[in-house]
């Protein structure tokens, strides 16, 4: 799996007739993690629409190592970039082999099935989520997690150089949020996601752009940017980055909940 350069250039973002974002400047290195935050409505989803190729933006313009993104043809944008969205669920009619499997629809001639290459990629990836030999279970079989767990196996199968995730680790119970944010951490590819656990950002993420009032609020490194005051001013959240006693680690300890901000958010 490869890694692109993802560039956002004077991005605007509409929902609607309504601007949501807009002057967005990014740059995601190949192969480095971006976590997108922000206060629920921000606009981080709409965000993240366009930095798939899903929706266009208002004006602006997304590349991928150069090439515009909403330029290019449909299936070339499938083998670049793949796209897990917030509740995604798979099928109950599919079995867990045949819903991985359609991530690699796009490498496919028409009609064609998977070949013995493809089924052992659907096995790698059944095998990162913690699924390996579930392949013919029925999807409508699967508790919530784990139905979460195989969409993200078919996103890890379609094997892009860009993986863009809207809260992914939703649904997952505490254990496999940590075990899903090393698979991350393991991927050569570039990944974009958009997170609510700040602190799960603050360990598993090299850059965060944090997302308010329409505007892209701050960008930099986690460690830098997830500091006492933005997160009072963005989050209305009093906290501090501290070092774990054992580790040494950076970790993000939130104590109480600060009085709402009179604050014009967007949707």
């Amino acid at each position: 799996m490869s890694a692109a350069t993802v560039l956002a250039q004077e991005v605007a973002c509409r929902r609607g007739n309504r601007t949501v974002v807009s002057g967005v400047d990014l740059t995601v290195p190949a192969g480095t993690r971006l976590a997108v935050v922000g206060p629920n409505g921000s606009g981080k989803t709409t965000l993240l629409r366009v930095l798939s190729g899903l929706d266009a933006p208002a004006s602006g313009a997304i590349r991928i190592d150069g090439e515009n993104l909403h330029g290019m043809p449909a299936r070339r944008r499938a083998h670049t970039i793949a796209v897990v969205g917030q509740e995604e669920r798979p099928s109950g009619e599919l079995t867990v082999a045949e819903a991985v499997g359609l991530g690699r629809t796009p490498y496919r001639n028409p009609w064609s099935g998977a070949g013995l290459g493809e089924r052992g990629i659907i096995e790698d990836a059944l095998a990162a989520v913690g699924l390996r030999g579930w392949g013919d279970r029925s999807c409508s079989q699967l508790s919530g997690g784990e139905r979460h767990r195989v969409v993200l196996a078919r996103a890890l199968a379609q094997r892009t150089a860009v993986l863009v995730l809207d809260e992914p680790t939703n649904h997952l119970d505490a254990a496999w949020r940590l075990r899903f944010m090393q698979i991350l951490d393991d991927l050569e590819c570039t990944v974009v996601a958009a997170m609510h656990d700040l602190d799960l950002v603050l360990r598993h993420f090299d850059a965060v752009a944090v997302i308010a009032d329409g505007t892209l609020f701050a960008h930099g490194p986690p460690t830098e940017v997830l500091n006492s005051r933005l997160l009072r001013e963005v989050f209305d959240v009093a906290g501090d980055v501290i070092s774990h006693p054992a580790t040494g680690r950076s970790h993000l300890l939130l104590t109480h909940a600060e009085p709402a901000f009179n604050r014009s958010r967007g949707i």
